[in-house]
């Protein structure tokens, strides 16, 4: 069991430089690190993958190498294992964040949220938290990275991998999701209440109760739907994946009046650490782009 949930959360879910200033710091058993620049214009917080740590962030996320001498501090975050915050998570989570920015006399003047699959998810509601709430911490920006924005539509498509039974991991994963979700928000169809707080979006509903508070900053949504990788491997369509409601979700947040949300589809970028090719990847994120949207 322990294996095929491993199995689950490394398909799903899924900088080194010596001149900046790295601090590594504990606290209340969760984990980040600061690396800063010494020139700072931006500073950039992410969220890992729902089994992911820091480490696995660095190895990742191409973009993130030497991004300090762009004038760009980075916080990396251990937290994990979400793919929705209850509002007791969301004020700690702020409450933390504002402890490192704190302790490491970090500027708060220009700050970018971000995260990589459930990290996403997390990113979003934590800056639409703080935004809200008039938090010292003001997100200028928003980066979501292939992420599962609408836990209703996660939830069917996880009923039609399994039922599909294309791909083992797949259908393992579904296994995984609907018994957590069961266990955890119940059933979509009898508690529609309770999805629509929980997820960042939803589309049945076009609900905007989680990014209503987007509509005054930069937000980029990533994804690279390479629907003949998904098609042999998952036995997936366009409609399946996460690129379809990050669509919808962009979509929305231009409704709401947002100028400059952003909907990024990117074409073989998809290459994870070890060289193999994989669409659901922090590296579809391009340092030059990212860092012109920060500090522009």
């Amino acid at each position: 069991m322990q294996k095929n949930i491993l199995l689950f959360v490394l398909s799903l879910f899924l900088l080194s430089c010596t001149s900046g200033k790295v601090v590594k710091n504990t606290e209340n058993n969760n984990h980040y690190e600061v690396t800063r620049s010494d020139n700072q214009k931006a500073v950039l917080v992410l969220f890992p993958c729902f089994p992911c740590d820091i480490e696995h962030t660095k190895a990742e996320a191409g973009f993130l190498k030497s991004i300090e001498k762009e004038g760009v501090t980075t916080i990396l975050l251990d937290y994990n294992q979400k793919l929705f915050l209850k509002e007791s998570e969301k004020k700690e989570y702020a409450a933390v964040l504002n402890s490192i920015f704190d302790q490491h006399h970090i500027d708060k003047a220009n700050v970018f949220i971000g995260g990589f699959s459930s990290g996403g998810n997390v990113a979003l509601l934590l800056s639409s938290f703080l935004i809200k709430n008039e938090n010292a911490i003001q997100p200028k920006g928003l980066l979501v990275v292939d992420s599962p924005v609408d836990l209703e539509q996660l939830y069917h498509n996880a009923e039609k991998d399994v039922a599909a039974n294309v791909d083992p991991d797949a259908v393992e994963e579904g296994k995984f999701l609907i018994g957590l979700f069961d266990q955890e928000l119940g059933k979509p169809d009898e508690n529609p209440a309770t999805y629509k707080t929980a997820s960042p979006y939803l589309m049945t509903s076009n609900s905007v109760e989680n990014i209503q508070y987007l509509k005054n900053i930069k937000t980029r949504f990533y994804c690279e739907p390479d629907l003949d990788w998904q098609q042999q491997n998952k036995g997936r369509k366009f409609e399946d994946l996460n690129a379809f409601v990050l669509k919808k979700a962009n979509e929305a947040l231009v409704n709401l009046g947002n100028h400059t949300a952003e909907y990024i589809e990117t074409k073989n970028r998809g290459i994870r650490a070890n060289g193999k090719k994989h669409p659901h990847s922090w590296n579809i994120v391009e340092q030059k782009g990212l860092v012109k949207w920060m500090l522009e």
